[in-house]
């Protein structure tokens, strides 16, 4: 395998990081309200590799090693399909409740920013108003969450089926079909909505780095946290600190995080 690096820093870097992941997520360059990007201490990387020389953020001294991650991808692989076979009759069941509880479909199919920040389309179980959507906007005034994060405790475009799915992450099941095709990992920085991504400062993009996933370091650390910086420290946590191991135990204490029911 060949790599070369180049490096940039300042509003170079910053340029750089927005020029390859913003077009990619079909939004433009911007800014958060008031804010001015300081670039001072910020330094990207990036390394070309393989034989398609796809540009990735190098957010780690050193790339893990390219057995470890075959393993990612083999376990995702393992995991998603026995997965999607053993929970099959649990998903029928979740179909026919969401179609007696409101009208719509039953799933939720929406476009989200994957790695290298190329747009693919997150499936879920539908678990709020059919049009939602188009409520969204109207409803960011009462946002909770802080910065590009939208989240509403009490969201009245969620269906009463809606509430008792995301409580226990019953919603997410679908997604281990995108795990299986390779958009998601098991493991990984949770995937944002298009337009949250506008909302991105240019040095937040360092988190598309990597396969997005079902569950995360923030997920089983910081759920209820409601500080997008926070919730980026812990995603850039694990990028730097990545590994198998890490993998694996992150797995085991989403279990009883899904067991508590403790999902918004």
């Amino acid at each position: 395998m060949r790599t070369s690096q180049v490096s940039e820093s300042g509003n170079h870097g910053e340029e750089a990081l927005a020029t390859r992941f913003l077009p990619a997520i079909g939004i433009v360059n911007r800014t958060l309200p008031g804010k001015k990007l300081q670039s001072a201490n910020l330094r990207s990387e990036f390394a070309f590799e393989g034989r398609s020389f796809s540009p990735t953020v190098a957010s780690r001294k050193t790339s893990p090693a390219r057995f470890a991650v075959t393993m990612k991808r083999t376990i995702d692989i393992l995991c998603s399909a026995v997965g999607l076979l053993t929970v099959a009759p649990l998903m029928a069941v979740i179909a026919a409740f969401i179609k007696l509880d409101s009208r719509g479909p039953v799933f939720y199919c929406a476009p989200r920013a994957g790695k290298m920040g190329r747009s693919f389309v997150c499936v879920k179980f539908r678990t709020m108003v059919n049009d939602a959507n188009a409520m969204k906007a109207g409803l960011r005034s009462q946002n909770e969450r802080e910065g590009p994060f939208f989240k509403i405790v009490r969201d009245p475009r969620v269906t009463r089926l809606g509430k008792i799915l995301r409580r226990y992450s019953l919603d997410e099941l679908p997604q281990l079909w995108n795990v299986l095709i390779g958009e998601m990992s098991l493991v990984g920085p949770r995937p944002h909505p298009l337009d949250d991504c506008q909302f991105y400062l240019p040095r937040d993009l360092r988190r598309l780095d990597v396969t997005p996933g079902i569950t995360g370091l923030w997920q089983v650390t910081a759920r209820r946290d409601p500080s997008f910086q926070r919730n980026m420290a812990l995603d850039l946590e694990y990028i730097e600190r990545w590994s198998l191991a890490m993998d694996l135990r992150i797995l085991y204490r989403t279990l009883f995080v899904v067991l508590q029911g403790t999902g918004a």
